[in-house]
């Protein structure tokens, strides 16, 4: 298939999506989860998962990853098991994965069938690393980082466009705190609490990669991780899939375009530079745990 006949066919997809009311696509979604979780005993587990960061290319990593010929992808994008939606069980989880029999005539065939998932909040939420660790301590993770002040700013467009966000960068940045303490209480003691805030509203927060990838690190040995730059994703898109390729086990491979599936439209994502003010408020509240990140991981993650 042609670049330009698989992107036809990817953004007409997508705009059927996008034509279908979020309220059918959750019907029809939870008809599926019923109906598959009465075999979920016989679904696989994901042997490996996209566990973040938000805004830092994991929409298209899962996109190009799902098209992998010896790669099977959960049923949805952003499953929030381990953070959001952790009290609706195992059996829910499972519902989200193939049957153990794909794997098995993959196998009989000689290839490998490898089951994955991808949500964003893994990273950032504190719960999830436990939770995630009792049910698939041997899954492969993988980690795209952007640039903490950049992944912000993605983030408050992406909270505007969506209707998610009222107030003003500045403004929004200076309420961050308040917005979330009241959550971070609560999960202390309600470990089952969704949490909506933490996820719309951690401009700084999720940009303290080093904190959020060592609560990983005190569950999931160094060797099961792979993290990458979001620049090197979309920018030597080649040489970094190949890097994930050899990381998960399965031959190199390359889907017809590295495009970026964030957006149906390229315009979508387009806004305006930060306030010089906002800028600098980022820069400051995110320069010691850029250190923190540079001193875990080395040189590579420097941001400027």
């Amino acid at each position: 298939m042609s670049a330009s006949t698989d992107r036809a066919r990817q953004v007409g997809a997508d705009r059927l999506r996008a034509a279908l009311p979020p309220s059918a696509r959750r019907r029809l979604l939870s008809a599926r989860l019923r109906a598959r979780q009465t075999t979920a005993r016989a679904r696989v587990l994901p042997d490996f998962m996209l566990i973040g960061g938000q805004r830092c290319g994991t929409s298209s990593l899962f996109k190009w990853l799902s098209r992998h010929p010896d790669v099977v992808p959960s049923l949805r994008k952003e499953i929030d098991y381990f953070s959001l939606d952790h009290q609706r069980g195992d059996a829910w989880y499972r519902a989200h994965f193939p049957l153990s029999t794909r794997r098995s005539l993959a196998e009989r065939r000689g290839r490998p069938s490898l089951s994955f998932e991808a949500t964003p909040t893994y990273l950032f939420d504190p719960r999830a690393p436990a939770r995630a660790h009792q049910l698939v301590p041997d899954a492969k993770l993988i980690v795209v980082l952007r640039d903490p002040v950049e992944r912000a700013v993605s983030h408050y467009h992406h909270n505007v466009r969506h209707g998610l966000e009222s107030l003003r960068l500045m403004d929004a940045l200076a309420a961050e705190e308040s917005r979330l303490a009241p959550e971070w209480a609560r999960i202390g003691h309600d470990p089952d609490h969704r949490a909506i805030a933490l996820r719309r509203f951690s401009y700084v927060a999720r940009g303290r990669y080093a904190e959020q990838l060592t609560r990983w690190r005190g569950h999931y040995p160094v060797e099961q991780f792979l993290v990458l730059r979001s620049d090197e994703l979309f920018g030597t898109p080649v040489a970094a899939f190949d890097r994930i390729c050899d990381f998960l086990g399965v031959a190199r491979w390359q889907p017809p375009e590295f495009r970026n599936y964030s957006y149906v439209d390229a315009l979508d994502g387009s806004y305006q530079p930060p306030p010089a003010d906002a800028a600098r408020l980022l820069a400051d509240a995110l320069a010691a745990p850029g250190a923190a990140l540079h001193e875990l991981l080395g040189d590579p993650f420097t941001w400027p």
